[in-house]
């Protein structure tokens, strides 16, 4: 079995915006490609990094990026009630932003490794394994 990776908005735009992390992502695209991992992203922080880079960058930029994530091979997610129910647990027990929640979830769920710079997940380490990106965000 592949190793499984769940990506989270942070890892997203770290790749689309060339910033630091970008080619450890850009590295688990290769790995993929040939088989060796299989990627998720939650349809959740499918939608947080949309409004992250219309916010910052325009609705061009973000339209840009939802056509740019249809073409890779990353499996998008949908929410169910198993993943909101889990979701819930999770920010009950943690500080985190409730969309980070759904990717600790669905990490917990698929037995995956999150992918992330984002330090707010410190607090899902006993939950999901994670790959910490290069360059941590500051919070």
């Amino acid at each position: 079995m592949a190793d499984r990776f769940v990506l989270d908005a942070f890892a997203v735009l770290a790749l689309f915006q060339d910033e630091p992390g970008a080619a450890e992502v850009q590295q688990l695209l290769v790995r993929q490609s040939r088989g060796e991992v299989e990627l998720y992203f939650s349809v959740i922080n499918l939608g947080e990094a949309l409004y992250n880079t219309e916010r910052r960058l325009g609705p061009a930029k973000a339209a840009i990026l939802l056509a740019a994530l249809q073409q890779l091979p990353i499996e998008v997610v949908p929410v169910d009630q198993t993943l909101a129910v889990a979701t819930a647990r999770i920010k009950v027990r943690t500080r985190m932003g409730y969309a980070d929640c759904f990717a600790v979830a669905l990490a917990a769920g698929l037995g995956a490794t999150i992918v992330t710079g984002d330090p707010g997940f410190e607090a899902a380490t006993d939950i999901a394994p994670i790959l910490w990106l290069t360059q941590r965000a500051t919070s």
